[in-house]
C-alpha cells in the first residue's frame, strides 16, 4: 500500500498500545492519529476524513460499542473492535452494533495490519463496483453499466472481470496471457475484440485512447486520470 494513502484513527486509553499500533502502523505506510476517549475520537472525525478506526471496547466515558452505534448511524468508517480474549458475545455485540472486525487482545501487530489491510482492500473493491470514473465516464459495476456523454451502454460479466481487475492495479500493464486468464478467454484476437469494444463505451475517441491504452509487445494498460 502507498505511503501516506491510508489515514487510521487508533482510540485506547492504554497510552503503551497506542504507542505500539501507531509505530507498527507508521511503519507499514500509514498516517496515524490517536485518541484516548471517545471525545477526542469524535472531535477528531470531524476534522479529518479517516480510512479506519481501530477502537478499544473498554474506555473511561462512552464505551466502544457505544460509539460505534453511533459512528455507524452517520458515517461509512470501518471500525475493528479491541476486545478482551475470549469474550465471544462481546464481540458478537459488536459487530452487531456494525463493527466490520474484532480482535482480542493481547494481539500480534501483524494480525492487526492483515486485517486493516484486508478490510480496506474490501471497501476499494466495493467503490470500485459502485460508482468510479474514467476520464468522462461513469461506470457503476454492481448495476454494469458504462455512462458516456449521456449515452448508457451496458457491459457484460467477461467485460466487468477485466475492469474489475484493472481498476484495482491502474497503470500496471496486463499481458493478453493475463486478461485472458481473467476473462476465460483464450484466443487473442477474442482478447483483442473484447477490449476494442471496452474502448468504444470508455473512450471519447476509441481510435486514439487516452485511458485504455496498448503496449505495444506487451499488453494492456489502464490509467484512472
Amino acid at each position: 500500500m502507498e505511503k501516506n494513502k491510508f489515514h487510521i484513527l487508533v482510540v485506547d486509553d492504554d497510552d503503551k498500545i497506542k504507542a505500539l499500533i501507531k509505530q507498527f502502523l507508521n511503519e507499514s505506510g500509514f498516517i496515524v492519529s490517536t485518541a484516548s476517549n471517545a471525545e477526542e475520537a469524535k472531535f477528531k472525525i470531524n476534522i479529518f476524513d479517516f480510512s479506519l478506526m481501530v477502537l478499544d471496547v473498554m474506555m473511561p466515558g462512552q464505551s466502544g460499542y457505544d460509539l460505534t452505534k453511533e459512528i455507524k448511524q452517520s458515517r461509512n468508517i470501518p471500525i475493528i473492535l479491541l476486545t478482551a480474549k475470549g469474550e465471544v458475545e462481546s464481540r458478537i455485540h459488536g459487530l452487531e452494533l456494525g463493527a466490520d472486525d474484532y480482535l482480542g487482545k493481547p494481539f500480534e501487530p501483524k494480525e492487526l495490519l492483515l486485517r486493516i489491510k484486508n478490510i480496506l482492500r474490501a471497501n476499494i473493491n466495493k467503490n470500485i463496483l459502485e460508482s468510479t470514473k474514467i476520464g468522462v465516464a461513469e461506470l457503476n459495476l454492481s448495476k454494469m453499466t458504462i455512462k458516456l456523454n449521456k449515452r448508457v451502454e451496458k457491459i457484460n460479466s467477461t467485460e466487468k472481470k477485466v475492469l474489475v481487475k484493472m481498476l484495482s492495479s491502474p497503470g500496471k500493464i496486463f499481458s493478453r496471457s493475463e486478461i485472458g486468464k481473467i476473462s476465460e478467454i483464450s484466443k487473442e484476437r477474442s482478447i483483442d475484440v473484447m477490449i476494442t469494444r471496452l474502448r468504444k463505451k470508455i473512450e471519447v475517441n476509441p481510435k486514439n485512447p487516452k485511458f485504455l491504452q496498448t503496449v505495444r509487445g506487451s499488453g494492456y494498460v489502464l490509467w484512472i486520470k
